[in-house]
């Protein structure tokens, strides 16, 4: 493939990555039925809706390997990979709250920082796209791992998985702050570089 070619390549929506983006976004409602299906924590359908989000996780990971190798980096997948993720994400704390598993603050903070980001994103991208960070990918990988610490329904076996899980969460909801405040700046910058030219 030229240089050209994979120009190409890199500027339309139906190429590898951002079908996995939208398999991943698919998924979403399995997870969602799968984790409602049992009545108890630890029952069969959790256990799906455990390998279910854990496909959705490795997609994403997949997603962004094939991307960045292969030069298949496109604008829509900028904005459609974080949305597929907070779809994921979003459905799995609010659904963990609801299940009384999950204070409902720990939901309520993470998602008006994720839905906030994701509405300043759109607001600014006149001026350009702001790409995820270091933070916001350190912040998706500690979200992942303490949701799926909540999910495995391996508690009532090893009670101290639940102190582990609740910590790693409280981590998560602190990168999550302070990642979004990064965020924030980041966008008040990009919005006055371009009102300059």
């Amino acid at each position: 493939m030229t240089s050209t070619d994979a120009g190409r390549a890199g500027s339309t929506v139906w190429n590898l990555p951002n079908i996995l983006t939208m398999l991943r976004i698919a998924l979403v409602p399995f997870f969602v039925w799968f984790l409602l299906a049992d009545a108890s924590s630890h029952g069969p359908w959790r256990w799906a809706a455990v390998a279910a989000f854990a496909v959705a996780i490795y997609t994403d990971k997949l997603d962004g390997d094939i991307a960045r190798s292969r030069g298949l980096v496109t604008n829509f997948g900028k904005i459609a990979d974080p949305i597929a993720d907070k779809l994921l994400t979003g459905s799995a704390l609010v659904l963990l709250s609801v299940l009384g598993e999950l204070p409902w603050w720990v939901t309520v903070v993470i998602l008006v920082r994720e839905w906030g980001i994701t509405a300043l994103r759109f607001l600014v991208i006149r001026y350009g796209v702001i790409p995820a960070s270091r933070g916001g990918k350190l912040k998706t990988a500690v979200q992942t791992v303490a949701i799926f610490l909540y999910i495995v329904p391996l508690a009532s076996f090893a009670p101290w998985l639940g102190v582990v899980a609740f910590w790693v969460m409280m981590a998560a909801v602190a990168v999550t702050v302070w990642t979004g405040v990064e965020y924030v700046v980041q966008a008040l910058r990009l919005r006055a570089a371009g009102r300059r030219s």
